[in-house]
């Protein structure tokens, strides 16, 4: 018999499994879509809902778009799987980990300057070996099928504002978050816990007013019957908000959409220009009232208690782990730390929990078909909003036809003819 594998295997064992495991399964569903898409366009099996409403024109560049994206993500992900083993096991994480030791022994409070360091250093490794997948689908893929508006100019300015950006919000959130995780002994989690919470409450308070504005250009939406009948809207259905906005959206993309943003004084509507060029008033309010739907079904709150028992739950389990030592050594690290954990635990947590996406992605779902629902009865007209779903799905070409098992697993939305079947139905129920 052989010799019994060490902790530091079990370990490397284990993760390469997940690891594959979740490779696969997305590279088989990626695959069976693309044959799904190929044979419903060779037999042009387009959904009833849309006979009528796109023509083959349409059809044929949402096809053909949905296969190009299809081809990319094949590549994409074995590209990122590559760059994920290399930083893992490719000696990345202990170079980085002595370096930044090595520079934080200037700072007074070393420790936390070290995974400071070590954090951000990995950020911003990621961030650059993300950058030939992220240009190819910006210039290349979107530029071919009339999406990008985004100059070379503006995409480095972007990339320079987000990582400033990253290193003024990261510096002062990691500084807090290993300060609990080495200074408020065992229950530090909870600690912990309370801090991001707490952290993340103050980003959804400050992102509409400081941190949107860096990137696009909000204005208040114009006086107009528009203006008027959302005010309205939101009036109706006790929808309070700050204000009502358009965005600049066409500078990156002609890619549309709308949302609120925000809690409290701080909530918003914001609408993309792109949307107010395509859609009539009607189609519009009928967008907003899914929107606001989302805020009177509570899904919002809702989401906002899962995520934060799950972020409860993955730092009880991040503290069973954070002194595991050969964790450590399986990735080549020479001894536990609070910032080689917090790295660690980020790299291992996707492959660990990744077949809890579509359980998440089905509970997203059922509040889009509860926003929908809304809508139509809010307005006792489910027409507006079939119609904006049809302008959406053109001009975006979305897929039309996806395999069942794909739009599953990866859509948080239903898909176009599911959504617009759903709303026949509750318009027909909705009558007298």
């Amino acid at each position: 018999m052989g010799n019994p594998l060490t902790m530091e295997q079990v370990v490397v064992v284990s993760f390469l499994t997940l690891f594959c495991l979740q490779f696969l399964v997305e590279s088989v569903l990626n695959e069976m879509n693309m044959s799904y898409v190929r044979k419903s366009w060779a037999e042009r099996k387009i959904p009833d809902v849309f006979l009528g409403k796109v023509n083959q024109e349409d059809y044929d560049r949402s096809e053909i778009y949905t296969l190009a994206k299809g081809r990319f993500q094949r590549w994409a992900e074995v590209y990122g799987a590559l760059v994920a083993l290399f930083v893992l096991f490719g000696g990345v994480l202990p170079y980085l980990d002595r370096l930044a030791r090595s520079l934080a022994s200037h700072f007074p409070v070393s420790t936390q300057a070290t995974g400071i360091l070590f954090c951000l250093s990995i950020g911003l490794s990621f961030s650059i070996l993300s950058l030939p997948t992220d240009l190819y689908s910006t210039f290349v893929l979107e530029e071919r099928f009339g999406f990008n508006q985004t100059t070379l100019k503006l995409y480095i300015a972007d990339k320079l504002k987000a990582l400033l950006l990253g290193v003024a919000i990261g510096i002062p959130f990691l500084f807090g978050l290993l300060w609990f995780m080495g200074e408020t002994g065992p229950y530090w989690w909870l600690w912990a816990f309370l801090f991001i919470f707490a952290f993340q409450i103050l980003m959804v308070v400050v992102y509409p007013m400081l941190i949107a504005p860096l990137f696009n250009k909000f204005e208040p939406l114009k006086e107009g019957e528009f203006r008027r009948r959302i005010l309205a809207l939101a009036d109706q259905a006790g929808f309070r908000t700050s204000g009502i906005y358009t965005m600049d959206g066409s500078k990156r993309s002609t890619h549309s959409n709308a949302y609120f943003t925000g809690i409290g004084k701080s909530k918003r509507i914001v609408l993309f220009d792109t949307l107010l060029e395509q859609m009539t008033a009607d189609q519009g309010v009928a967008v907003l009232a899914h929107e606001i739907g989302h805020y009177k079904m509570k899904h919002v709150r809702r989401m906002l208690v899962i995520r934060t028992i799950c972020l409860l739950v993955a730092l009880y389990l991040f503290s069973l782990l954070v002194d595991y030592q050969p964790l450590f050594r399986a990735f080549g690290l020479e001894r536990p730390s609070s910032h080689g954990a917090l790295v660690l635990f980020s790299l291992i947590s996707g492959p660990a929990t990744f077949y809890l996406t579509p359980l998440m992605n089905f509970l997203s779902r059922r509040h889009e078909y509860e926003a929908d629902r809304f809508a139509v009865r809010t307005l006792k007209d489910g027409k507006p909003m079939e119609e904006a779903l049809f302008k959406l799905t053109v001009k975006n070409l979305s897929n039309l036809t996806p395999h069942p098992w794909y739009s599953a697993y990866h859509y948080s939305h239903p898909t176009p003819a599911q959504r617009i079947s759903a709303i026949r139905q509750d318009s027909q129920a909705s009558l007298p």
